[in-house]
């Protein structure tokens, strides 16, 4: 498993202002960000015991959640991904998906997956058959990128974000999500070493490292 550092700050509009300015001079755009951002949305998976929240919530080291994405409303390029964490380590894997797919995983027609030349399509139909994982909520949010070639850098600003309740037809795009939090979610990440040269962009005074989960957030409702 190929595993990268991830940490997370929740900073303010001013240090957003002011990250923004840094990394638009010293990193690069997304290529696939429109304007500079995009609109995320995913549908995220939990068992009925909700491991996946409760895991996050009691700071469980070893975790993993599965999650089903596409980007600025476009349903053409849809992936399941697996996010695994090892501490502040972590790792991603994905597979695409159909929009059909998608929805048939949403109502519940899965016996499909366990044909699928995807090993990531069958793990996630494996626990939902053995822990129950299905669909519990939509998380919404834009998303400013920026990357850098030297240490596989990632910088992300996330913001808006905004939960679907206990909505799961995420690929209705007359769903309605409610906002959550005001917070807005710095998060850098690299693989081998972190250069100074975006280690001083994203430096800022009296801000700690968090551990902010979108979806835990977007699950205050239920």
């Amino acid at each position: 498993m190929d595993l990268r550092h991830e940490v997370k700050h929740e900073i303010n509009y001013s240090d957003m202002i002011t990250l923004r300015h840094r990394l638009s001079t010293v990193a690069y755009p997304d290529p696939h960000a429109i304007n500079g951002r995009y609109l995320i949305r995913s549908l995220y998976f939990d068992s009925l015991a909700d491991k996946a929240l409760m895991e996050k919530i009691n700071g469980v080291n070893r975790r993993e959640k599965f999650r089903i994405r596409y980007y600025n409303g476009d349903t053409s390029v849809i992936h399941l991904e697996k996010k695994s964490k090892i501490d502040s380590l972590g790792n991603k894997q994905s597979a695409p998906l159909t929009a059909e797919q998608a929805q048939k995983i949403v109502d519940g027609y899965t016996e499909w997956m366990l044909d699928s030349e995807y090993p990531l399509v069958r793990e996630l139909y494996t626990k939902m058959q053995s822990q129950g994982i299905a669909p519990k909520t939509i998380v919404d949010y834009t998303r400013e990128p920026f990357i850098f070639p030297a240490g596989n850098v990632r910088v992300t600003l996330d913001y808006n974000v905004r939960s679907g309740l206990r909505c799961t037809d995420f690929l209705d795009p007359d769903c309605v999500t409610v906002p959550v939090s005001d917070k807005i979610i710095l998060e850098v990440k690299w693989d081998g070493f972190l250069p100074d040269i975006i280690r001083d962009a994203v430096a800022l005074s009296d801000r700690r490292e968090g551990a902010f989960s979108k979806y835990a957030a977007c699950r205050i409702y239920g």
